[in-house]
């Protein structure tokens, strides 16, 4: 007596992808609700089940649907916005301001929806994502019919979904409260990386995790630059950073982890810790290659993910799986590493134990969800078909096969693909909904990108210096006399500073004013340098005048902090021309007849331009700029400095004088 079922697929030659790697030449695969009930021979399942619902499969492989182990899904909004750049000047001068601008429930809806209807195309069933707004990604994916573990983003900078990481945080345990235990959505918290997270951030994430049985979802040692600096300011690599904070004691999935050692592999294992290799984007970035051979003979569970489509730029699984192969195989010398078999084993059973959902899905067997998708492996870019190894058909897919030979899709026993037409979404509308979103995206960019001050502003923590500031300035013969004069009654010293000071001067056409970025290194009574700030300070067009005695009225300024290195702004500005200056720079602030001036005694090393005298001071009002000349005037020669030369330009237009 058979048994009835929902589906029977059949005439199929079975890729299981379970430990023993198990195919079936002839198989069928029974299919109740949401699980799998029989998997086998043809003969043997036909004679058993019946059911109203059955496909011939027609000899295609019939296989578990890929796993896209790391990815941000709605930045499929962003593909191809800014390539070819260095990680840190893509991130920071390009994703983030396009991101703070754009990204609301409607773009991450959009472009999640967008990115499900690629996935289901090339065969995708699961995939892991970290974003903002992860409650409308969630939504969206569950209305496609796909299984996502879905990380909402914590990180110490404002989001486009919460102004603090407290905020990030409860948004957090809310998303995880509402979707836990979904029969598609498995919530997770997503603390971005080490560099964008504080320790008590980091702590806290972990601390929710373990505390509703939810995955972690983080960037690990992605860049040689990111591990040198943890090694600079924590004294330790990445791996033994996070698990002092807690990470490790979670369910962790550590995206890329290409920078990382034997020792800190075994830490992985120890901690069951799944982690995902993204080939093509850091190739593209330049990241590095990981040690995915070291990892597999580990034991860690490593899964295959395309990273943001703002990053790869598409989400296309075959062909990060056949570029995992061919890169172990590059990086250890040996044509033998991570063969076919193992290759597709990442991207689906092992990645799916990398996300921690390994009993759900990744493999076909009894009990398992129901998220298969038929290949096939006729067309002519696949042919002929030798069948002497059990291993010829993973060296196809892996090899040969494209995402496009993926004809039928199937997820949690629901098809969302026959005959590559998709079922659950409507393709044109997507396309045409992007399009729309990429038009003003082009505009917010072409405007900024003609003004140095609105790049400025788009990095953040920008501001104009409303004050205006009365300076005088003098070319010395004798400092001494200057640091003499300093020490009478006439002159109160509120502070006294010792700085060293590296200004790098960008220059751009015409009316965009120059861009100084300025290291400060601080030095102590010793001659130690005991504090560096970085600064950049805009310039802006000319408003000088003078009020008489070669002292100026200064032109404004925008500040604000350098957070980065030298050389990415260089490379996010793009100056047609850089001059640069050094100089020893003692300070005071003073007060002198009631008034507060600052004091500046400096003696420009690179180039070699000898001594100064600077005398500033704010002012608000041209009366009180009046004012204060007379008495910048009047300090100048108090000091000692009157018979000097009066300058009337900035260092930087010296050069070259």
């Amino acid at each position: 007596m058979t048994q009835n079922v929902d589906f029977l697929l059949f005439n199929a030659h079975i890729l299981t992808m379970n430990k023993d790697y198990t195919q079936y030449r002839h198989g069928a695969i029974a299919i109740s609700g949401d699980k799998i009930v029989a998997i086998g021979q043809q003969d043997e399942i036909l004679h058993s089940y019946s059911a109203e619902k059955s496909l011939d499969c027609g000899g295609k492989v019939l296989m578990p649907g890929l796993v896209n182990a790391h990815t941000h899904v709605p930045m499929t909004l962003l593909r191809g916005l800014a390539d070819d750049l260095r990680l840190d000047v893509w991130l920071m001068g390009y994703m983030m301001p396009v991101e703070r601008e754009f990204v609301s429930p409607e773009f991450c809806r959009l472009g999640t929806l967008i990115a499900c209807a690629e996935f289901i195309k090339s065969g995708v069933t699961c995939f892991a994502d970290m974003y903002y707004f992860e409650d409308d990604v969630a939504q969206a994916s569950a209305d496609a019919g796909m299984r996502g573990v879905l990380g909402q983003t914590v990180m110490k900078f404002p989001a486009p979904d919460a102004a603090s990481y407290e905020e990030s945080l409860a948004i957090a345990r809310d998303f995880i409260k509402k979707w836990k235990g979904h029969p598609l959505i498995v919530p997770a918290v997503s603390p971005h990386a080490p560099y964008t997270c504080t320790p008590d951030i980091l702590r806290a994430t972990a601390e929710l995790a373990i505390e509703f049985d939810v995955p972690l979802h983080t960037h690990l040692a992605e860049t040689a630059f990111e591990v040198e600096n943890m090694r600079n300011e924590n004294g330790m690599p990445v791996i033994p950073y996070v698990k002092k904070q807690g990470l490790l004691d979670a369910k962790l999935l550590a995206a890329h982890c290409v920078h990382i050692d034997e020792g800190e592999m075994r830490s992985l294992f120890h901690a069951e810790a799944g982690v995902a290799h993204n080939p093509s984007s850091n190739l593209k970035l330049a990241s590095g290659m990981a040690p995915v051979t070291k990892m597999l003979e580990t034991g860690l569970n490593v899964g295959i993910g395309t990273d943001g489509p703002a990053s790869n730029n598409d989400l296309d699984m075959f062909e990060e799986v056949r570029l995992a192969a061919f890169l172990a195989k590059t990086q250890s010398n040996d044509p033998t590493s991570l063969p076919a078999r193992q290759a597709l084993a990442m991207a689906t059973r092992l990645g799916a134990n990398a996300l921690h959902i390994g009993d759900l899905t990744g493999s076909l067997e009894i009990g398992k969800r129901a998220d298969l998708i038929l290949v096939d492996l006729n067309p002519l870019h696949n042919s002929p078909r030798f069948e002497r190894s059990p291993d010829n058909a993973y060296a196809q897919i892996v090899y040969a096969a494209k995402s496009t030979d993926v004809t039928d899709v199937m997820v949690n026993g629901r098809w969302l693909m026959r005959d590559r037409q998709l079922l659950t979404l409507n393709e044109a509308d997507l396309l045409r909904q992007a399009e729309a979103y990429a038009r003003r995206i082009d505009a917010f960019l072409m405007k900024r990108e003609q003004s140095v001050l609105s790049k400025l502003i788009a990095l953040g923590g920008s501001t104009e210096e409303e004050s205006f500031e009365v300076q005088s300035k003098v070319k010395l013969t004798q400092p001494s006399l200057v640091l003499e004069a300093l020490k009478k009654p006439e002159i109160e010293v509120v502070y006294q500073r010792h700085y060293r000071q590296y200004d790098h001067y960008f220059f751009f056409d015409e009316n965009q004013g120059r861009l100084r970025y300025r290291e400060d290194d601080f030095i102590d009574v010793n001659g130690k340098v005991h504090d560096v700030r970085a600064r950049l300070t805009l310039i802006g067009e000319n408003r000088e005048q003078e009020l008489g005695a070669d002292v100026l009225l200064s032109r404004s300024r925008y500040l604000a902090p350098a957070t980065q290195s030298l050389r990415f702004y260089r490379e996010y500005f793009r100056p047609i021309s850089e001059k640069e200056i050094e100089k020893d720079r003692l300070r005071w602030l003073v007060k002198y007849k009631g008034v507060e001036f600052y004091i500046n005694l400096d003696t420009v090393q690179k180039p070699d331009l000898g001594h100064f005298l600077e005398v500033k001071s704010r002012t608000w009002s041209r009366k009180d700029a009046d004012t204060k000349a007379k008495l910048t005037a009047e300090l100048v020669d108090f000091l000692g400095a009157s018979a000097g030369e009066r300058i009337t330009r900035d260092y930087i237009e010296l050069i070259g004088s």
